[in-house]
C-alpha cells in the first residue's frame, strides 16, 4: 500500500470515529438500537462490543470504569489520538515516519511467534465480555 492511500485511509477511518463520538455523545441513549452484527445476530457480545462506551468514558476521565467495560478502548483511543497527528505532522514536514513505522510493525505482526500472543489477548477479552454479559 502506497504512503498517500495508507494516510488518507487512516484519515477518513479516525474520521468515522469522531463521527461517531460525536453523535454518540449528542444521541439519546436508546439500548435497542446495536451496532454490532455480531451481538444482534447471536446476542452474545463480540470481542469489542463496549470500545465505543469504553473511549467515551475515558473522554470522561474515567480510566477504571474504561477498563471494565473494554480494555481495548484504551487502545482505540490512544492510536484515534496519536495517528491524525503523526499523520498530518508527517504530510506538513514531507516525511514517512508514520509510514516507515506502521511497515515495521506490519512486518513484527506477521511474525509468527507473536501471533498466538495476539489472539490469546483478543480471546481474553472476548472471555471477559462474555463474562461481563451473563
Amino acid at each position: 500500500m502506497t504512503r498517500n492511500k495508507l494516510y488518507s485511509l487512516l484519515l477518513i477511518a479516525c474520521f468515522a470515529g469522531f463521527s461517531y463520538l460525536f453523535y454518540q455523545t449528542h444521541a439519546v441513549q436508546n439500548d435497542t438500537v446495536r451496532v454490532c452484527i455480531i451481538k444482534n445476530v447471536t446476542g452474545y457480545p463480540c470481542p469489542s462490543c463496549g470500545t465505543t462506551r469504553a473511549v467515551l468514558l475515558l473522554m470522561k476521565g474515567k480510566i477504571t470504569e474504561s477498563l471494565l467495560v473494554n480494555p481495548f478502548g484504551i487502545l482505540v483511543a490512544t492510536i484515534m489520538t496519536v495517528l491524525p497527528i503523526w499523520i498530518f505532522a508527517d504530510i506538513v514536514l514531507q516525511k514517512e515516519t508514520f509510514y516507515i513505522r506502521y511497515k515495521k510493525t506490519e512486518a513484527l505482526l506477521r511474525t509468527p511467534r507473536l501471533a498466538p500472543f495476539l489472539v490469546l489477548l483478543v480471546v481474553l477479552n472476548w472471555i471477559w465480555n462474555l463474562y461481563k454479559h451473563l
